[in-house]
């Protein structure tokens, strides 16, 4: 394992509290050039939004606007990239999750970072390439393993 203050590069951290989240956000964000997907994987209250608002802010975001978009399903941002922050967990898994958030629009894009929570629900639908995997494991007050590969 390695520590949140290292070079991001695919690996895991452990993260003590909600601040680290988002400092590994702000570091992800960092290294956005646009055109990326970020799935994340995690049970609810691990900080798959907490990592978002990280990343958001690195983004020129204010964090404070980033909510999870549980039952907008898409929420919208505008920095130095734009940011479609995607939540599936309301939707049944396969291709109808990717349309029913107009996925296919969304990644065509290509300035666009696409951060899609409870990916899993895609099923076997086609992504493109640029398709980084954030799993979050833990939750409560333990401490989080994230992965990203």
């Amino acid at each position: 394992m390695t520590t949140i203050e290292q070079t991001l590069r695919s690996g895991e951290w452990i993260s003590r509290e909600p601040s680290e989240t988002f400092l590994l956000g702000k570091q992800i964000g960092e290294q956005l050039r646009g055109g990326e997907i970020l799935l994340l994987d995690g049970p609810l209250g691990a900080g798959k939004t907490i990592l978002v608002k990280g990343l958001a802010s690195s983004l020129g975001i204010d964090p404070e606007e980033v909510t999870s978009p549980s039952f907008t399903l898409v929420n919208p941002h505008a920095g130095r990239l734009p940011l479609f922050h995607i939540d599936l967990y309301r939707l049944d898994e396969g291709a109808r999750a990717a349309h029913a958030v107009d996925l296919e629009e969304l990644l065509s894009d290509e300035r666009a970072v696409v951060v899609i929570e409870w990916a899993e629900r895609l099923g076997r639908y086609p992504l493109p390439a640029s398709v980084w995997r954030i799993a979050i494991s833990g939750d409560g007050d333990a401490p989080r393993n994230i992965r990203l590969c």
